[in-house]
C-alpha cells in the first residue's frame, strides 16, 4: 500500500524532529507550496519543531516583484511566520548558479545551531541533476546528485521530498485547492536545465516511462559508491598522514612519499577527499596539474593552481596555500618594542617572549646574503641554515627576521636560529589566520 505524502514526509524527517526549528525555503512555486502546506497540516497534529518560512527575493525579473505578497498571503492563511529577504546576485558566467549561491549564502547566515532548512526538490529534480551533470562529465561525487541532507552554516539543509515525483506534488496541490506562482524563467530554454526539463526528459519518459525513477535510483547507487570511495580515502589518509615538522604552521599538508606509493586512482581519490573542504574540485582535464607537480624535477618548486588556492611541493610535502599566503609581501623595516605586538601587513604579527635584548630592534624579511652568528658555529649563511632546518621554500620569504642595526639576531619561531639562549628570550611569529584553511 502506497504511503500518503504526509506519511512519506514524516518518515523522511524522522531524524530531524528534535531540531530547534524548521525553516521552509518558500519560493511560492508548486513544490515549496506543497511542502509548506504539508508541514503546516502536520504541525497541527504532530509534535514538530517550530515552523517558519523564508522567501528570498533576487530582483532579477519584473514578475518576481509580486511574489512576496503572494507568499505572505499563503503563510498568513497557514498561520506560518514568514521572513522575507532581499539578496544581491553577483554577475557571472551562469546567472542560475550566481542566484543559487546568493540564496544559499543567505540561508547559511540565517540558520542557528542545529536548525534545519527544508527545501522542496523532488525526484524529477534529482533525475534532472543527474543528467545535467552526466553531460558535463561529472564523476561519482557529481553523479550522486543531491544528497537528502548536508551541513549548511551552523545548521543543516534537508530535502525531504526526493522520493516524491512532481506529478504527485501537482496532484496533491490540485486536490487541496492550492495556489502557486509560475516562474516565467522556467520556460526560457536558453538555460540548460530548462532545456533538459522541457525537451529532453519528456522524450526519455515517452520511450521509457520509468526513466526519472530509474535515474534517481542510479543517483542513489552512486551516492553509496561515493560513500565507499570516501571511506577508502579516509583510510588511506590515516595510513599516510604524519605531522608536519612545524607545529606553529597550521597549513594543510601531506607527506609526498607515502602518497605516491598509492595507485594513481587512489591518489586522486585521496586528494579529492582532502581538497573538498578547501576548494571546488577540478574536472578531469585539470588533473594534469597534479601529474606535472609530481613529475617536476627534484630541485623544482612546482605549483598546481586550483579555484581557491594552490598546491605546492616543498621539502617532501604537499602544501595547500590560499588567501594571504598567495599575496606578495613588500620589504619591511619596522621597529619592534619590548612587550608589544607588531602587526606585519598581510603576514600576521610578531612579539618577543622573555627579556628583550638591548638596543633598537627592527623586523625585516630576507633580502639575500643574510648572515647569522651562532654560538659554537660562527657566522653562517642564513640560506644554508634554512636548508638545514627544512624550511619550505615558499615560507622563507615570509619568515620575519629580528635585527639590531645590521646584526641578525633571530629567525622567527626558530629558537635554534637565534643568538639568544631559549630561556632568555624568543622571537615569536603568529602566522596569518584569516583564511579558511588556517582558521
Amino acid at each position: 500500500m502506497l504511503m500518503s505524502l504526509e506519511a512519506q514526509l514524516l518518515v523522511a524527517l524522522s531524524a530531524w524532529r528534535s531540531a530547534p526549528a524548521w525553516t521552509v525555503a518558500f519560493s511560492g512555486g508548486l513544490d515549496s507550496t506543497v511542502l509548506l502546506h504539508l508541514l503546516a497540516g502536520l504541525a497541527q497534529r504532530e509534535q514538530l519543531p517550530p515552523l517558519r518560512a523564508i522567501h528570498i527575493q533576487h530582483g532579477l525579473q519584473a514578475a518576481a516583484l509580486a511574489w512576496p505578497a503572494h507568499c505572505q498571503r499563503v503563510c498568513a492563511a497557514l498561520k506560518v511566520p514568514l521572513l522575507q529577504r532581499d539578496v544581491q546576485v553577483q554577475p557571472g558566467a551562469s546567472l542560475e548558479q550566481a542566484a543559487r549561491d546568493a540564496r544559499y549564502a543567505d540561508f547559511a547566515e540565517l540558520l542557528g545551531a542545529d536548525e534545519v532548512l527544508l527545501t522542496a526538490q523532488h525526484r524529477d529534480d534529482q533525475a534532472e541533476t543527474l543528467l545535467f551533470r552526466l553531460l558535463r562529465g561529472a564523476g561519482a561525487r557529481g553523479l550522486a546528485a543531491m544528497p537528502s541532507s548536508r551541513p549548511l552554516g551552523a545548521g543543516h539543509l534537508v530535502r525531504p521530498l526526493l522520493a516524491v515525483s512532481r506529478v504527485e506534488l501537482e496532484n496533491y496541490a490540485r486536490a487541496n485547492g492550492l495556489d502557486w506562482v509560475e516562474d516565467p524563467s522556467n520556460c526560457d530554454e536558453r538555460f540548460s536545465r530548462n532545456y533538459l526539463r522541457r525537451q529532453v526528459l519528456p522524450l526519455l519518459t515517452q520511450r521509457w516511462p520509468q526513466a526519472l525513477a530509474s535515474m534517481a535510483r542510479s543517483a542513489a547507487h552512486l551516492r553509496e559508491a561515493q560513500a565507499l570511495l570516501d571511506e577508502l580515502a579516509q583510510a588511506d589518509l590515516a595510513a599516510i598522514d604524519e605531522a608536519a615538522p612545524f607545529a606553529w604552521l597550521p597549513l594543510p599538508s601531506l607527506p609526498m612519499a607515502p602518497l605516491l606509493t598509492l595507485s594513481a586512482a587512489r591518489q586522486r581519490n585521496l586528494l579529492r577527499h582532502w581538497l573538498a573542504p578547501l576548494t571546488p574540485l577540478p574536472d578531469s582535464d585539470h588533473w594534469a596539474g597534479w601529474t606535472s607537480l609530481v613529475n617536476a624535477a627534484v630541485d623544482a618548486a612546482p605549483v598546481w593552481r586550483l579555484a581557491r588556492g594552490e598546491l605546492r611541493r616543498a621539502d617532501g610535502r604537499l602544501w595547500w596555500l590560499s588567501g594571504p599566503w598567495l599575496q606578495s609581501l613588500q620589504p619591511i623595516d619596522l621597529p619592534l618594542m619590548a612587550a608589544k605586538q607588531l602587526s606585519l601587513p598581510g603576514n600576521g604579527h610578531v612579539y618577543l617572549l622573555g627579556q628583550a635584548p638591548e638596543g633598537a630592534l627592527q623586523v625585516r624579511y630576507r633580502e639575500g646574503g643574510d648572515v647569522l652568528r651562532l654560538a659554537g658555529r660562527g657566522r653562517r649563511d642564513l640560506k644554508r641554515l634554512l636548508n638545514e632546518a627544512g624550511v619550505p621554500a615558499f615560507l622563507r620569504c615570509r619568515l620575519p627576521l629580528l635585527y639590531r642595526g645590521e646584526e641578525l639576531l633571530a629567525v622567527a619561531n626558530a629558537p635554534q636560529l637565534s643568538v639568544a639562549e631559549p630561556e632568555t628570550w624568543q622571537f615569536v611569529w603568529q602566522v596569518p589566520t584569516n583564511d579558511q584553511c588556517l582558521s
